[in-house]
């Protein structure tokens, strides 16, 4: 009796599906503009993150040492700061190959070059080049670096921390409040286009199952329960989702194609037709997933109105 029963409701809710043409057309459209607004708000974050990442990676704090500074206590200190949680990577340049990155810069520069062979040894003291995980991290390690028991002992090897400059520190700051300001913004507009999306698609379905008010009041009269009258429209959904899904996934393959090479060149370096190709099972389960639970929950909501008799 259950199969039964279940075979009627899956029936009642293809053949609704295809008797109204028109409606069950512009259901899946709201739908599908719906899907691909989740999707383009999806790829845009993935170029946002991309992006900031690499402006992040651009920013690094040099802390200085002083040309008598021992390799021992630098190295010490270079361990040290490399164990941080917050630091992604501390690189230790010697003072040879300071004055080899010197000489390679100014290569053009002969008056430099002539000056820096007349003082007849190297002028330049080693450097470490810290890289933070976060941007709001730089301050908190440059006072690790100030307090850390290698650059407290006598004689100081430390001759400065970059970070401690106005204009380092200026720049570091409005990068930290610009990512920041980007992430909230980008959630901010993600949470709003969402609840028009859901909004719109809600009304739409709703509109769909106006159109069987009378079929629901007949069907209430002769003693049908609520779950009864509610199962056809979800199985309704339910195809809403996934023809919108399946057609919003065939949409993105050629807007991807074609804004590929552009955010590859522009946005971080990110191909988002690569990016699409090689995260397709995701997108699918995505896309597909939320036009199903999206036509469900919209359905069931819907028809609520139209039970009482």
């Amino acid at each position: 009796m259950a199969w039964i029963t279940i075979k009627r409701i899956f029936r009642a809710g293809f053949l609704g599906f295809w008797r109204n043409g028109f409606v069950t057309l512009a259901a899946v459209l709201v739908m599908t503009v719906t899907l691909f607004v989740l999707g383009s708000l999806v790829l845009t974050g993935v170029i946002l993150d991309s992006t900031l990442t690499e402006l992040k990676d651009k920013v690094d704090m040099n802390v200085y040492f002083t040309t008598e500074a021992s390799e021992e206590r630098i190295l010490s200190l270079r361990d040290a700061v490399a164990a941080l949680p917050t630091v992604t990577s501390a690189q230790y340049v010697s003072r040879d190959e300071a004055l080899a990155r010197f000489r390679e810069r100014h290569q053009n520069d002969q008056l430099t070059l002539q000056a820096l062979e007349e003082l007849g040894e190297n002028p330049l003291g080693a450097v470490l080049t810290i890289q933070a995980k976060d941007t709001t991290q730089y301050e908190s390690i440059a006072k690790f670096v100030g307090e850390h028991p290698s650059v407290t002992a006598a004689p100081s090897i430390l001759d400065k921390v970059n970070y401690f400059d106005e204009r380092q520190r200026i720049a570091i700051d409005r990068l930290t409040r610009i990512t920041q300001s980007a992430q909230q913004l980008g959630f901010a507009i993600l949470i709003l286009l969402a609840f028009i999306t859901v909004a719109i698609t809600f009304n739409t379905i709703r509109l769909v199952i106006y159109t069987s008010r009378d079929e629901i009041s007949v069907m209430r009269l002769v003693g049908a329960d609520q779950m009864y009258v509610r199962a056809p429209f979800m199985v309704e959904g339910v195809l809403y989702g996934a023809v919108a899904g399946i057609t919003t996934l065939l949409l993105f393959y050629p807007f991807t194609y074609w804004l590929g090479s552009a955010t590859a060149n522009f946005f971080g370096g990110v191909n988002v037709f690569s990016y699409y190709i090689s995260n397709f099972p995701l997108f699918f389960l995505m896309i597909v997933g939320s036009g199903i639970i999206l036509g469900v929950i919209s359905a069931f909501l819907a028809v609520r109105r139209y039970l009482t008799v």
